[in-house]
């Protein structure tokens, strides 16, 4: 749901149903200016408040989910928000330039994630791994790597240690670009469907139209 979208539209309706209140309470019931200010203000308040609860419950049944399923959801997307940016700005301080393609393919990954997850609710399910399991462990190896590589003195058991953390964020990452395609996999589904629907269809046409000519020419 765009909440700024939501929010416009909330507004778009309550301002003139707000509006028309007033002006109905002070020249149609003679009420006192201000009165019927508070009441016209009154009616906006709960045309903005209604609007919002029937925007909630078509959302929640667009995307098949309870009230309580989206509180969940909703709640471990929010905190994954913060994980997320604390992953991109330690990844973004690595200074390994090597290993920098594959970061910024996994930065570019959890965002769409993320991004298809708030967009889109219930792909929620289909990325459980990813949230509570590949997020964190991106999260507290790339924090631990900053750490250890911002020491003033390098042993060999260090730079050991931090080859092994580029080599296992590198394997988080393919993990990760798995989730991704968990989370599309019904998309990739649907359009093999329809090309094959579509090449069916293709095929069709073409037959029909051979029939057809052969029997123009005989």
């Amino acid at each position: 749901m765009n909440q700024f979208l939501a929010f416009l539209l909330r507004m778009l309706i309550a301002i003139p149903a707000s509006s028309s209140v007033w002006l109905l309470s002070y020249f149609a019931f003679n009420q006192a200016f201000w009165m019927s200010g508070v009441i016209g203000f009154g009616a906006g308040v709960l045309t903005y408040s209604i609007t919002g609860v029937i925007q909630k419950h078509r959302f929640l049944k667009q995307h098949g989910l309870t009230r309580k399923e989206y509180q969940y959801i909703k709640k471990n997307i929010v905190e994954a928000k913060e994980k997320i940016t604390r992953l991109h700005k330690a990844v973004f301080s690595i200074r390994h330039i090597p290993s920098l393609k594959k970061r910024m393919e996994l930065m570019r990954t959890t965002r769409k994630i993320y991004k298809l997850t708030k967009r889109e609710p219930k792909r929620f399910y289909k990325a459980e791994q990813f949230y509570f399991s590949h997020l964190d462990s991106a999260l507290e190896l790339s924090e631990k790597y900053v750490f250890l590589s911002s020491q003033p003195k390098k042993t060999y058991e260090l730079d050991q240690s931090l080859y092994e953390t580029r080599r296992t964020l590198e394997e988080l990452t393919t993990m990760i670009e798995e989730d991704l395609y968990k989370v599309i996999s019904d998309d990739i589904d649907q359009l093999n469907f329809e090309i094959d629907v579509a090449k069916h269809s293709i095929k069709t046409i073409k037959d029909t139209r051979i029939i057809d000519e052969s029997r123009r020419l005989k």
